[in-house]
């Protein structure tokens, strides 16, 4: 593995909102990624190192993340617990992807860590997304929430969040994304993933492929990292139905559930299922019109539990219509041909990001009655309007965009 690879590609995506409280208060990004940790370390240190304040629950995968940050913040905060939550990327703006009590941060919170930062003198040290990294670690350590859900941007031994040393480490999935800067094996990328993992500390383990999960076990048995995989140590729970849409998600609530253990957290039984039930996370199979639901299934793994999510909650022989539009770097072939079985017909997407893949090249990848559009003509179209079930999928980055059209 070459750990000098630069491969944080969520950091030099649109954070939006973030320019305003760079020119704020006098904040410049680095000028280039630097490889490893190093930079984010110094600059904590520069802060008073605020990421040893909180306890954390750390969480990597390919897919499945911000599913079970929802189910253990729901859970955590049904049980009475103050919470905080680290998540990407956003839906509206940064706002959203730093949490505490399960609301979005205020204006007046943000602009008291980009001041704190300035104060410090980190102009230029760090990258974009480093820097809302060390905003969030500033909130957390200043508001003090009983218990942290930290997301990993991608992969994780080399991710800005991959400095804390938290209660619990959480891998819920390892599927090829990101190839190019995780690696392009299933074993390469488990290897990003479990970097998360701390000499000592509670993994849990979510349905892996074998490579990832001997990888997995290999790294935790080096460094004495006790494990518990889901479908041997535990499993789905009964009796409970998840708040979040889609069968996969029995496994990502079975996974939340453990690491609040691995943490030391008691869980009643009637407050979990209360938890369990009402967890909710906008772009997850999300209901947003009568008909139409958003839903970020940007990889392959993530096409297939929608496809699943479609014929559980629609029947198997129902064809919906499909709206995409997702990123170049992403195996959008692939996301296309797994949708296909279950696709009336598609809209495909030119929306407002720099790797957009253009609308036109999605469209040549499917034989299926298909369309293009612009993301700001959305609201002009019929296709809201009547039909079968209609679902806007592919990057998240296109529902952060798309989502504020239909409340």
């Amino acid at each position: 593995m070459n750990s000098s690879q630069v491969y944080h590609m969520e950091e030099t995506a649109l954070i939006p909102k973030l320019d305003l409280y760079q020119k704020k208060h006098e904040l410049m990004s680095a000028d280039e990624i630097r490889p490893g940790l190093e930079s984010m370390e110094r600059a904590l240190a520069r802060l008073g190192n605020p990421e040893k304040g909180p306890r954390f629950i750390h969480v990597t995968g390919t897919n499945g993340k911000g599913s079970t940050v929802a189910f253990m913040e729901s859970i955590a905060r049904v049980r009475g617990l103050r919470t905080g939550s680290f998540t990407s990327p956003a839906m509206a703006d940064l706002h959203d992807q730093i949490r505490l009590d399960g609301r979005p941060i205020t204006a007046e919170e943000a602009d008291a860590a980009f001041a704190e930062m300035k104060k410090a003198g980190l102009s230029g040290m760090m990258t974009d997304f480093e820097l809302l990294t060390a905003a969030a670690f500033i909130l957390f350590n200043n508001c003090k929430p009983d218990l942290v859900f930290l997301e990993a941007g991608m992969g994780g031994r080399f991710d800005s969040t991959n400095v804390v040393v938290p209660e619990a480490s959480v891998i819920t999935s390892v599927g090829l994304d990101h190839i190019g800067f995780l690696g392009g094996t299933i074993r390469e990328i488990a290897w990003h993933k479990a970097g998360i993992l701390k000499p000592g500390v509670p993994g849990i383990i979510g349905p892996l492929p074998d490579d990832a999960m001997d990888e997995v076990t290999r790294i935790a048995e080096e460094i004495g990292v006790p494990i518990s995989v889901y479908g041997k140590e535990f499993t789905a729970i009964p009796g409970i139905q998840p708040g979040l849409s889609g069968p996969h998600q029995q496994a990502n609530l079975a996974i939340a559930v453990e690491a609040l253990k691995a943490a030391g957290i008691s869980l009643d039984p009637s407050r979990l299922k209360t938890g369990a039930e009402t967890a909710f996370l906008p772009g997850r199979f999300e209901e947003i019109s009568p008909g139409v639901f958003l839903d970020g299934a940007h990889n392959p793994a993530a096409a297939e539990a929608l496809v699943r999510t479609v014929r559980e909650k629609f029947g198997g022989e129902e064809k919906v219509r499909f709206m995409v539009g997702m990123l170049a770097r992403k195996d959008y072939r692939s996301v296309i041909r797994i949708l296909e079985p279950v696709a009336q017909s598609f809209v495909f997407i030119d929306f407002a990001h720099s790797d957009a893949a253009p609308a036109h090249l999605l469209a040549a990848c499917t034989c299926l009655p298909s369309a293009t559009m612009k993301a700001e003509q959305i609201g002009e179209s019929s296709w809201f309007r009547e039909g079968s079930p209609l679902i806007v999928t592919g990057s998240l980055y296109l529902l952060s965009e798309l989502r504020h059209r239909f409340l």
